[in-house]
């Protein structure tokens, strides 16, 4: 796609570029975390601007994002646990995540993504989410010395946590697209507050967190109450995203379509 200009034959600066993509923002998903909104988002907007102008397309800044993020994940299963080590996979992890926020945005600056890009963002995703876990498994059974075997359960639950979640939320999308009435009410936006408040659930305070791989227990105590942060708010969310789908329903039911008319049963 070529430089976007306005009213003048030079091209459009980086800086242009990037106001672009801030005009352009989506509006931010109600509940959405702190730092996926006010750090993520602006980074990945920073290195959406500089993909597109060097002619990257959307699924192209997809496999770097996932080169990234699935090096620290190797890097964090092989690794000997340390203050390097843990610099390294938390850099590698939040440019990937970076990268995974671009993608959308380089779609949006050459006029719109298409169901492939889409399918192939998810399927990354849900190879991250739950490998990132099971990566932690693998240093945690390797090298840290835990008070009983049952602690395993902890990247093992988290693994669950994780995929049911990022499942659900894709359920949620798709079943408010097919049982669409039309009568639904305006989506809540997101507050400071709100993003304050499920910062515990943020992907980027997680991969944060794995700085502290050179301290093994400080790394698995901080990773825990993580893991029980996000199992009590999948534990809320499903009993609110359940009644959700309840009225979905019965809107969609109220919903009768008038009886198509035959031609011959019209009155002159």
């Amino acid at each position: 796609m070529p430089p976007f200009t306005v009213g003048t034959d030079a091209p459009e600066s980086y800086w242009g570029t990037v106001r672009r993509l801030s005009a352009a923002q989506k509006t931010a998903a109600p509940g959405a975390p702190a730092y996926s909104i006010y750090v993520n988002r602006r980074i990945g907007r920073y290195l959406a601007a500089a993909a597109y102008r060097v002619g990257l397309a959307p699924n192209g800044v997809t496999a770097i994002s996932a080169v990234f993020t699935f090096s620290g994940i190797l890097l964090l299963a092989i690794g000997e646990p340390g203050w390097g080590l843990g610099v390294a996979v938390w850099l590698l992890l939040a440019v990937g995540y970076a990268l995974d926020s671009a993608d959308g945005q380089v779609a949006r600056l050459r006029g719109g993504g298409s169901p492939s890009g889409e399918w192939l963002d998810h399927v990354v995703d849900s190879v991250k989410i739950s490998s990132l876990h099971l990566a932690v498994l693998v240093t945690a059974f390797s090298h840290f010395d835990l008070p009983s075997p049952a602690w395993l359960l902890v990247p093992v639950g988290f693994t669950v946590v994780a995929a049911v979640s990022f499942f659900a939320m894709i359920l949620n999308d798709l079943l408010k697209a097919k049982h669409a009435t039309g009568a639904e009410a305006a989506p809540r936006r997101s507050t400071p507050w709100r993003s304050l408040l499920v910062i515990p659930t943020d992907y980027g305070i997680l991969c944060l967190v794995f700085v502290l791989l050179g301290a093994p227990q400080l790394f698995f105590t901080v990773y825990t109450v993580i893991f029980a942060a996000n199992a009590a708010f999948l534990a809320l969310a499903l009993h609110k995203w359940f009644r959700d789908m309840a009225v979905l329903g019965t809107a969609a039911a109220q919903t009768v379509p008038e009886p198509i008319q035959h031609p011959s049963d019209k009155t002159f």
